[in-house]
């Protein structure tokens, strides 16, 4: 039985393998996992590897490598903003699919999951929205349907396409905003009160049944080990428990997973086991924005390895200890990078003081970094075929 279990997930390699474009292993000539696609390695422990696509990049012909490296590397995509409400409804009544419609051809065609992000945000909202309520021509009852309509047109239009979707993101303070205590923050909880979140979720489902409807935040890594009053994970945590409770439609708890270098972070156990308590929910989980920041420094700045090398390795076990953790749950479904090469990423234009970047498992030319290669490393060592039980040894007479 054992023996049906390995050659049974070494079949996995082999076809995971057709996928990505590498020739089937044969007898004579055994797959090297080491060679193989994040994709590929991924589909071995049924975990989609995604990420973010900016879609300039995609479309830009001058750089045929970042659409060859998406469709690749990853087996789910999500839209970095042409899914956001200012992106899809810059006139009110005027929506916009097109640069979303081409995302989600390009992951038919390359056989790829779609996260649909984001339904509900305080964040890239029109401004016809936010100034139609600071002026008062939008009542808060009208803001309501607005908030309907929005999410079943956009639901409703990209029904079955999309695999999971992250339906509202971002609704709960951190400790370091004012008040400190937790609270519902941004333009929804001040505007329709946090009812809308429950009410997000079922017109979600009403309009798609089949997609995964997910909560999404940053800093929910793991449990603090502080004040539970003060704990963001726990407030998420209570969050998602009074929506099952209530028969709110949720389906899943995505934590982003945006880390910085410079900070403690947490161990593998520690997020493992915040992991499985979503899972306690009947919960799926899921990494959904992965990227690990660090600060420029000068010393950075000018091609110092005392100081890139440290940042690249602590970047790397970053990386790793959110995809060792997923991969300890079975119903952590997806991990996903926000953006994979340093060409791309949004980090150094929004952390700027102190500047801070080298985010991605790529750098700037599309060279894997060693986070890189410590996710393959996860995927490939977690278990059969590569990893097996040991073999006794005997003394030598």
């Amino acid at each position: 039985m054992k023996l049906h279990r390995w050659f049974a997930a070494g079949a996995v390699v082999i076809a995971a393998a057709a996928v990505a474009g590498a020739a089937p292993a044969t007898a004579s000539h055994p797959v090297d996992p080491a060679q193989q696609s994040l994709r590929a390695l991924g589909l071995r422990h049924d975990l989609y590897i995604g990420t973010a696509v900016d879609m300039a990049a995609l479309a830009d012909t001058a750089d045929p490598q970042y659409r060859a490296t998406v469709s690749k590397e990853f087996s789910s995509v999500t839209a970095e903003n042409v899914m956001k409400w200012e992106s899809l409804e810059p006139t009110r009544g005027t929506y916009n699919f097109g640069p979303a419609d081409e995302l989600i051809a390009f992951a038919k065609r390359n056989n790829q999951k779609v996260r649909g992000h984001v339904l509900v945000w305080h964040n890239q909202l029109p401004a016809w929205l936010t100034t139609g309520v600071s002026d008062g021509s939008i009542s808060k009852a009208e803001l309501r349907d607005i908030l309907r309509n929005h999410i079943t047109t956009v639901v409703k239009h990209f029904k079955g396409k999309i695999w999971q979707w992250d339906v509202v993101n971002e609704a709960v303070s951190d400790p370091w905003d004012s008040p400190p205590t937790l609270h519902y923050k941004g333009f929804w909880a001040q505007n329709l009160g946090p009812g809308y979140i429950a009410d997000a979720f079922r017109w979600a489902r009403a309009a798609d049944p089949k997609a995964l409807l997910f909560y999404n935040d940053y800093n929910i890594e793991a449990f603090g080990s502080g004040d539970p009053a003060n704990d963001k994970t726990q407030f998420v945590y209570d969050l998602a428990k009074s929506l099952r409770r209530d028969g709110v439609p949720i389906d899943g708890v995505g934590s982003q997973g945006h880390l910085g270098t410079q900070y403690g972070n947490y161990d593998t156990l520690q997020v493992a086991a915040a992991l499985k308590k979503f899972s306690g929910l009947g919960l799926a989980t899921a990494f959904t924005e992965v990227d690990v920041r660090s600060q420029m420094t000068a010393g950075v700045q000018a091609g110092d390895s005392n100081e890139i090398n440290p940042r690249l390795q602590a970047s790397a076990a970053n990386y790793s200890v959110l995809l060792q953790a997923c991969l300890a749950d079975r119903h952590c479904l997806s991990y996903t990078v926000w953006g994979f090469t340093d060409k791309h990423s949004w980090v150094p234009t929004w952390f700027t003081n102190p500047p801070e970047g080298l985010a991605t498992i790529m750098d700037e030319n599309y060279q894997p970094k060693r986070a890189y290669n410590e996710l393959k490393a996860d995927l490939i060592y977690s278990g059969p075929p590569y990893v097996l039980p040991r073999v006794p040894q005997k003394p030598r007479r």
